[in-house]
């Protein structure tokens, strides 16, 4: 897998003498060869929105027809590789930076990733902006919190309110809604099946060769 390092990331890592295997086969060819381009696609939003939901109706469809596609989902990442991780701030910009070169590296290996994170702050979506460059399309999915809160379809809300979780979006900790999204999907006005396929047109738009 051919593996893109920015200059000055270069620079610092051939000081630590570590220095990652180029590989011989170029994301180009990958791309060729499954018909799309890789990239991300970061889907922001608070727990209950509809991310996941929607991320993995749109990979069940592209996967039947032929593409590379993974989803990355949140809940998953944090039960093995971020399972050391609480959802204090600093802890949160960590997540999603672990996140970010993660989805960097599935991109340059030919995917087109789904990436479901809850993302609440402008901050942590631009240093995951800042990892995957032009790899990076911000979707927000869109809810109000009443709405979330009467989904509830893992029973966070609940446990939130009854003090169960601590820091929790929208309820003990803030989300600050993206200005810069290249899409929105009100899951509030639209049910799955039109909200996927928003999503749908969206990936084939960006990412169909």
């Amino acid at each position: 897998m051919t593996v893109s390092v920015p200059a000055a990331a270069d620079a610092l890592l051939k000081q630590r003498h570590i220095h990652p295997d180029r590989g011989n086969i170029t994301r180009a060819m990958r791309n060729e060869r499954t018909g799309h381009r890789s990239g991300v696609v970061w889907l922001t939003g608070l727990s209950g929105a509809g991310k996941s939901t929607l991320a993995n109706a749109v990979e069940h469809e592209l996967f039947n027809r032929g593409w590379q596609i993974s989803v990355l989902d949140g809940d998953s990442v944090r039960a093995g590789l971020n399972s050391d991780l609480d959802f204090t701030p600093g802890a949160r910009e960590e997540n999603l930076r672990r996140a970010g070169q993660v989805a960097a590296l599935f991109a340059e290996a030919g995917h087109l990733v789904l990436a479901s994170f809850v993302s609440p702050h402008q901050r942590g979506r631009e240093f995951v902006r800042k990892i995957l460059h032009h790899d990076f399309h911000l979707v927000y999915v869109k809810a109000d919190i009443e709405h979330c809160i009467e989904r509830d379809p893992k029973g966070l809300y609940e446990r939130a309110m009854q003090g169960g979780i601590e820091h929790f979006t929208g309820l003990g900790q803030s989300y600050e809604a993206p200005e810069d999204a290249d899409l929105v999907i009100d899951t509030s006005r639209f049910d799955v099946t039109a909200g996927a396929q928003q999503l749908l047109e969206f990936v084939q738009t960006r990412f169909a060769l």
